[in-house]
């Protein structure tokens, strides 16, 4: 408790003078102490709460209370953006940015959707309809709620599942590769259907919607509905997959035209550039160098 000893010294001159909290510095026992057991947030609040706490005469209850809390704030934000970096999300965008009236999703489905209850249930979502209908933005702002709310998320492209496939092929380790994946809350695959899929991808899509079937949930974009993945992969493989996804999805069909291309039609997809370039200021002669 000496660390609540009232100050003395310059530090009482100056706390009483001012009447401003004056952060004392910690003690190097202290200090130590808090590095050891690894509470960097708790160590960083601590000279200011502790002026404070001298201040306004708080009782020791209260500033244990307010150093924890402060630990505890500092580790959520920390776990918050490692979820988010471990997710590896493409554009980081978020519903902040997203019009919910320029998605052909009915709106009751969109607010649905983002209270996550159907990742609690395990459950799939499929969003497929043609490009610039927002697919992606949505499954991107759905992980961005995912990661806040505690959530662990894994997104791929379905060629990046092949490469994994590929990857881990030569040791036989493509099942524990998979599982890893797992790990996550929810899985992403997007852009389905928008390359030609490598055998390889077909089955890492395969594998992931198996393992993932009634145990995780899995989230897909797709320029096809997914009756239509016999296009891109075996049909036998197709069908396998296929069965597993709808059985317990929700399927979101988008429409209507690119808004990418209406922003960009429309001069918003750039910032727009001065009417003629700024005037250039003169270079000074050599006379006035000299002088």
């Amino acid at each position: 408790m000496s660390v609540l000893a009232p100050p003395t010294g310059a530090l009482a001159a100056t706390a009483t003078t001012s009447g401003i909290p004056v952060p004392p510095p910690l003690l190097a026992e202290l200090e130590a102490l808090l590095r050891r057991l690894r509470l960097p947030s708790l160590r960083q609040a601590a000279p200011g709460v502790l002026a404070t706490a001298r201040a306004q005469r708080w009782e020791p209850a209260e500033v244990l209370r307010v150093l924890l809390q402060e630990e505890v704030r500092g580790r959520e934000r920390s776990a918050l953006a490692t979820r988010r970096a471990t997710a590896s999300f493409p554009t980081g965008k978020t519903f902040a940015a997203w019009e919910p009236s320029l998605s052909s999703i009915p709106l009751p489905t969109q607010q649905a959707l983002q209270t996550l209850e159907w990742v609690q249930r395990h459950e799939n979502l499929v969003v497929c309809g043609p490009s610039g209908t927002g697919k992606t933005f949505f499954l991107e702002a759905l992980g961005q709620v995912a990661v806040e709310a505690g959530l662990k998320v894994a997104w791929f492209s379905l060629e990046g599942l092949g490469i994994l496939v590929r990857r881990h092929r030569a040791d036989d380790s493509v099942t524990r590769a998979v599982r890893a994946i797992l790990r996550a809350d929810v899985a992403v695959v997007d852009d389905i259907g928008l390359l030609p899929v490598s055998p390889d991808a077909a089955e890492g899509f395969y594998r992931l919607v198996d393992a993932a079937y009634e145990r995780r949930s899995v989230a897909v974009s797709s320029n096809l509905h997914p009756a239509g993945f016999d296009e891109l992969m075996p049909k036998t493989l197709a069908t396998a997959t296929v069965d597993r996804l709808l059985h317990h999805a929700h399927v979101c069909v988008t429409s209507g035209d690119s808004v990418r291309l209406a922003q960009a039609i429309a001069g918003k997809g750039v910032v727009p550039l001065p009417a003629s370039p700024p005037a250039r200021p003169a270079r000074a002669t050599g006379e006035a160098r000299r002088g």
